[in-house]
C-alpha cells in the first residue's frame, strides 16, 4: 500500500513517465492494482483545472482507479460543531437531540472513512492487489485511509508500540498538518480557515472498531482520548507543527520532552492497557451499518454525563437507523 497526493495532470494531461514507471514496478506478476482516490469525480475533475488531477487510465493500463468521497475542511469543521451542539442541548427534548445530532453528519463522515479503509485492506488481502491511495495532498484523508487499513490488516497496529509507531508514521513523518488542523479546541464553535477534525475523526474510526473488537487491541479508551487531548493541547512537542521539516527547525527534540517517551513509562502504560486483551494474527473487518456505529460518548459527552434521557435517546436513535 502507497499514499501520495494528487498528480499534477492539469487540463493539458501532462504525463510524469518516471511516476508511472514507479508506480508500475510495485505491481506483482499477474496482479492489477486499485488507486483509491479519495475525492469524488467531480472534485477530481474540478481540481484538474488548478493544475492537478488523476491518473489518466490510458497511462496506468494495470490500475484501476475508484473514487470514496470522503469529505474535507469546511465540512468537517460544520459537522463537528453541529455534533458539540447537539451534544450541549440540555432541552431533554428527545426528538430535539436525535434532530441534531443525524443533521451533524458526523456518523456519516466514519461510515465513509471506515468503507474506504475497508477497500483497501480488501484489495490488499483478498486480491494481493497493490493499492495506491491519494486525495488533494495526500496529508488529511489519504492518511486516515491508510491507517485504518493498516489496523484493519496488521495485528502489531492494534498494540500500544505498534500505535504510536502508526502515528509517527502516517501521521507525523507524512506531513498531517496539526498546527494547523487543531489550531483551537476541538470544541469551540468557531473555526480558522485551515482547522478540521481529520485527526479526530481517525481517533473515533479507530474506537468504532475496537469496540467491535474488544479483545484485539492492546489499548483501551483512554489511551485514544489521551492522543486526542495531547494533539490539540500538549505540554510535549510531538504534535507541534506541520510537518518534520518545521519541526526540525524549531529544534522541538531537543526543546520538549516526547509525548511517547512519557506514555511509555511503566507507571503511566498500565493506566493505557487493554485488560481484555488477546493477540488476534487475523484481519478484522469491522461493521459500517449504522446500527454498528455509536456515538463516542468518552469525547463528546465526557463533561455532559449521559443522563437517562441521553440514553434512552441513544438506543431509539439507534433503533430508528435499524428498522427504517
Amino acid at each position: 500500500m502507497m499514499r501520495s497526493s494528487q498528480p499534477l495532470t492539469g487540463t493539458n494531461g501532462r504525463r510524469c513517465k518516471e511516476d508511472e514507471k514507479l508506480i508500475n514496478a510495485t505491481l506483482r506478476p499477474g496482479k492489477r492494482g486499485y488507486i483509491i482516490d479519495t475525492r469524488s469525480l467531480n472534485v477530481a475533475q474540478q481540481a484538474r483545472a488548478k493544475g492537478g488531477g488523476f491518473e489518466q487510465e490510458a497511462h496506468y493500463p494495470q490500475w484501476r482507479r475508484i473514487h470514496k468521497c470522503i469529505e474535507r475542511f469546511n465540512i468537517l469543521q460544520e459537522s463537528l460543531i453541529k455534533l458539540v451542539e447537539a451534544c450541549n442541548d440540555q432541552s431533554h427534548n428527545m426528538d430535539r437531540w436525535l434532530s441534531k445530532l443525524e443533521a451533524s453528519n458526523w456518523l456519516t463522515h466514519i461510515k465513509e472513512i471506515l468503507t474506504a479503509a475497508c477497500l483497501a485492506a480488501q484489495c490488499i488481502d483478498r486480491e494481493g492487489a497493490s493499492v495506491l491511495v491519494h486525495g488533494t495532498e495526500g496529508t488529511d484523508s489519504t492518511l486516515q485511509v491508510t491507517s485504518l487499513a493498516q489496523i484493519i490488516l496488521d495485528p502489531r497496529c492494534r498494540t500500544i508500540r505498534g500505535f504510536e509507531s502508526l502515528v509517527v508514521r502516517e501521521w507525523l513523518q507524512a506531513g498531517h498538518p496539526f498546527q494547523q488542523r487543531c489550531a483551537q479546541s476541538a470544541y469551540s464553535n468557531s473555526k480558522q480557515k485551515w482547522e478540521a477534525p481529520v485527526f479526530l475523526l481517525f481517533l473515533d474510526c479507530v474506537w468504532q472498531i475496537l469496540r467491535q473488537f474488544p479483545c484485539s487491541f492492546e489499548f483501551n479508551e483512554q489511551f485514544l482520548i489521551m492522543l486526542f487531548e495531547h494533539a490539540y493541547a500538549s505540554q510535549f512537542g510531538t504534535f507541534l507543527g506541520n510537518n518534520e521539516n518545521e519541526r526540525s527547525k524549531l529544534k522541538l527534540s531537543q526543546k520538549t520532552m516526547s509525548l511517547w517517551s512519557w506514555v511509555n513509562r511503566s507507571e503511566e502504560l498500565s493506566k493505557f492497557q487493554n485488560p481484555l486483551f488477546e493477540a488476534n494474527s487475523l484481519v478484522i473487518w469491522p461493521s459500517v451499518a449504522p446500527q454498528s456505529l455509536q456515538l463516542w460518548e468518552g469525547v463528546f459527552l465526557r463533561w455532559n454525563r449521559p443522563s437517562k434521557f441521553l440514553d434512552e435517546a441513544h438506543e431509539e436513535m439507534i433503533n430508528i437507523i435499524k428498522y427504517n
